[in-house]
């Protein structure tokens, strides 16, 4: 079962069929525990509905929930932030992160600077290295629960990151800084670790870069992710959490004005987001 936030309500979306819900507010419907028995059991009261456009959805994040992240969870990921930090001698503290038991968390964005599906991500003027990072976003409810996934977008800024770590939140967070979409997955069930997240660049209408990996290659479990980011923070609406980046491109590319970013996570959909 699949969840779209949209302008006119939640259409939730069974067995190829679409279904309008107005009655509810997405950032309290999604936090509950039972969202996935309380949409089975709302289809069953309604008619289904007309297909609906990129342009009538919204991001899957409500104005009262915020959006977190993760980082290093992938050994790609690692020497990734190894090469990038080199000079400014902090290559070190991403492998002891990546062995230690603390992961890596931060927060990533207010939903005002959050993109859906079909709009724009940005690149900040003052950095000369940027990319896009494909991850499997968790959605979490205000008591810590798993209850779906959805796919984010966790636009960085490399050039800033590389000259000191302590630069991360300027290199992640800031306006049009991140996108999930297009819909929440609702499952009671662990997604199967062959499933895989494809990043597609196109550049003029050409490939510019492209590259998948299995979720199987992270190294650190969702609910190891959640347990840390829920330790001393509470969530009254949820959270949603990035899981980390398995993909990231050399030191030769970069993102320009123009660029069509396309991350696919097999059975949740396509996210796509041009860069402004």
């Amino acid at each position: 079962m699949k969840l779209y936030n949209t302008r006119d309500g939640i259409v939730i979306e069974k067995d190829q069929q679409l279904y309008l819900v107005t009655t509810q507010q997405w950032d309290s419907f999604i936090s509950q525990d039972d969202v996935l028995e309380k949409a089975t059991a709302s289809i069953k009261e309604l008619s289904p509905v007309p297909a609906i456009s990129i342009n009538e959805t919204l991001a899957p994040i409500g104005k009262n929930q915020e959006l977190w992240a993760c980082g290093v969870t992938y050994y790609r990921s690692m020497v990734g932030r190894q090469e990038e930090s080199k000079a400014a001698g902090g290559a070190d503290f991403y492998a002891k992160v990546y062995e230690a038991e603390r992961p890596e968390c931060f927060f990533k964005s207010t939903p005002s600077r959050v993109s859906g599906n079909g709009g724009f991500v940005r690149i900040r003027k003052d950095s000369t290295w940027d990319v896009p990072e494909p991850e499997l976003t968790l959605v979490v409810t205000s008591s810590g629960k798993i209850i779906g996934y959805t796919i984010g977008n966790d636009m960085s800024s490399r050039s800033i990151e590389g000259e000191n770590p302590l630069y991360l939140p300027q290199a992640k967070t800031y306006d049009g800084c991140a996108a999930l979409g297009p819909c929440v997955y609702l499952t009671d069930k662990p997604l199967d670790p062959s499933t895989s997240i494809h990043l597609t660049i196109k550049r003029g209408g050409t490939i510019a870069f492209n590259a998948s990996i299995a979720i199987s290659q992270m190294k650190r479990t969702p609910e190891e992710l959640v347990s840390f980011i829920y330790r001393e923070c509470s969530f009254p609406y949820g959270c949603l959490i990035m899981t980390g980046t398995g993909i990231v491109p050399g030191s030769d590319f970069t993102l320009r004005s123009g660029d069509e970013i396309a991350i696919a996570i097999d059975g949740i959909g396509e996210l796509v987001n041009t860069v402004e």
